[in-house]
């Protein structure tokens, strides 16, 4: 039996380490095998002499997160965890920061927090063509905004161009009240709630005024070359084909895109095919173009969320 006691400078700074979730102390020590005690700020770790030192490079990995300015998410947690068990002690603390976006200079940093996300922000960085494919809630737009601010505040690219298919376009928007653009918002407006999350408000009102951010619907992407921009096409699933074909031809010299959907939530008539469906057939090899899938243990809100997920699956598996 061994025992081994953590000191931190604030009861504070421990509540940090793990999310200010009591929960974290007891993910830590189930899958770790270890009895965990916390008080003010220590924490006190009993078990095997193997498991309490890897308990103790949890620890590790987490403050070495957080004093870098990293927040404690309890999937980023269950990332840590899971790495040091499985990697034999090799820190994914430095992937997790490595990885870090910097939309804004007015709001804190964006961080990866599951393994999924670590393979798309790399795939980012590394391919102009990104599919990221999976469940909602495993933060494929999120993470596309951000990393299309990030680049836009680098100055690797010169816009940010967000889009994503009105799949009703043809049946409902006449009915809505307002001009067109008012129509048009509520198929943009989570386009826009993630940007105003990563920047304020002024920011992004001014971004979008001169051109440097533009948010429309796919139609309006035909019969245009999109250079030195960062493109994200939203929703995917809801492409068809020849709309899927027409966006990808859209780029230009000097830009990127990403591409994110949820082949399980098709909005199209019947007998309509998903541009994402083909996609993910059509393009496998092609160099340049990359695709992540995420998994469920990728979703990062609430976890009954990612339950919920699970449930349905399993359900529809067995149909």
């Amino acid at each position: 039996m061994s025992v081994e006691t953590l000191t931190y400078e604030s009861p504070q700074f421990l509540q940090k380490l793990t999310g200010h979730d009591l929960a974290g102390l007891k993910t830590i020590a189930e899958a770790l095998h270890v009895q965990i005690t916390s008080r003010d700020a220590w924490v006190r770790i009993e078990g095997e002499e193997a498991a309490t030192s890897a308990t103790k490079e949890v620890f590790s990995q987490l403050e070495r997160v957080r004093r870098q300015g990293g927040e404690i998410t309890p999937s980023m947690l269950r990332l840590i965890v899971e790495s040091v068990l499985v990697e034999h002690h090799d820190g994914p603390a430095d992937a997790i920061m490595n990885l870090k976006l910097v939309p804004s200079s007015r709001k804190p940093p964006v961080t990866v927090k599951t393994r999924g996300q670590i393979a798309y922000v790399q795939a980012m960085r590394d391919h102009e063509v990104v599919f990221g494919v999976g469940p909602a809630g495993t933060g494929k737009t999120y993470l596309a905004m951000a990393q299309g601010l990030h680049l836009l505040r680098e100055k690797v690219v010169q816009r940010l161009v967000l889009t994503r298919p009105a799949v009703e376009a043809g049946e409902a928007l006449g009915f809505l009240p307002g001009d067109l653009k008012e129509k048009i918002f509520p198929y943009l407006r989570p386009l826009y709630d993630a940007l105003y999350d990563m920047l304020e408000p002024d920011e992004a009102e001014r971004m979008i005024e001169r051109g440097a951010i533009e948010i429309a619907p796919l139609a309006y992407m035909r019969g245009r070359t999109l250079k030195n921009a960062f493109i994200i096409l939203d929703e995917a699933q809801n492409t068809t084909t020849e709309q899927m074909l027409m966006f990808l031809t859209r780029l230009g010299e000097g830009a990127r895109c990403v591409i994110t959907g949820d082949p399980s939530q098709v909005d199209l008539r019947r007998h309509v095919r998903s541009g994402l469906r083909e996609a993910v057939e059509v393009l496998q090899g092609v160099e340049g173009v990359k695709f992540v899938s995420f998994l469920s243990k990728d979703i990062v809100r609430l976890p009954v969320v990612q339950r919920i997920i699970e449930a349905y699956d399993k359900h529809r598996s067995q149909a």
